[in-house]
């Protein structure tokens, strides 16, 4: 998470930079009709990190998650409604790792820890509100709900963690929130952005045991991240 905020402090540091470069130059032509066609397509990539959330049904030890950085990469579909205000779909594909670490449970270092490889395929669909544009920079904000399948999330496995397999769910839902930038260049737009994302359901499935040392004590186990994405139109 250190490296994620230095990278966030490193990209605000540029501002000023940016702001010399895109408000004060001349206005990029960039096609003047750019923001005014109906639809718009692009690309995107960038770096998540995922954590959980958990809810307990007793005070124990918490479950600890090591985090790690991951990737993302996806298409973009925009749909003008006005001036300031764009529907956007963002399929695409976010690859993470996390690993569990169960400190209350007696034995050995791998009975304690799960490692949970998760590959999403990840569908957002937003609302974009923009400021005026100036010169070459318009500041956004974005928010609006998705829904991503795990394609390793173990669901359907009959082992659980008596085999040492930890299983979620294939589907969930998430709301999400962010703020960006849009860069106007010569021959495209530039944007990048920073967006929270926080699922809405329950994504634990439980073992068959309900006296589970893994699983009885989890309430709600939600995942959370934050999402560094850079766009291309």
């Amino acid at each position: 998470m250190r490296r994620l905020i230095l990278s966030v402090l490193f990209t605000i540091s540029l501002f000023p930079a940016l702001q010399a470069q895109f408000l004060t130059r001349e206005r990029v032509l960039n096609d003047e009709n750019f923001d005014k066609k109906p639809w718009s397509w692009g690309y995107f990539f960038g770096i998540n990190r995922y954590d959980f959330n958990f809810d307990y049904k007793e005070q124990r030890p918490d479950v600890f998650v090591e985090q790690s950085y991951g990737f993302n990469v996806g298409l973009l579909g925009n749909k003008r409604i006005n001036d300031y205000l764009d529907l956007r779909l963002e399929p695409g594909l976010v690859y993470n790792a996390r690993n569990l670490i169960f400190t209350d449970i007696p034995g050995e270092d791998n009975d304690r820890l799960r490692e949970l490889n998760s590959t999403y395929i990840h569908i957002p669909l937003l609302l974009k509100f923009s400021t005026k544009r100036l010169n070459n920079f318009k500041p956004f904000v974005v928010g609006g709900f998705s829904y991503s399948y795990n394609l390793s999330s173990n669901e359907k496995n009959p082992d659980d963690n008596s085999a040492g397999q930890f299983r979620m769910t294939n589907n969930t839902f998430y709301y999400e929130v962010g703020f960006g930038i849009d860069l106007y260049l010569p021959y495209f737009k530039f944007s990048p952005s920073i967006r929270g994302v926080f699922a809405l359901s329950d994504e634990l499935v439980r073992d068959e045991d309900p006296n589970s040392l893994y699983t009885s004590n989890i309430e709600v186990m939600q995942s959370r991240g934050i999402f560094l994405n850079f766009t291309f139109q």
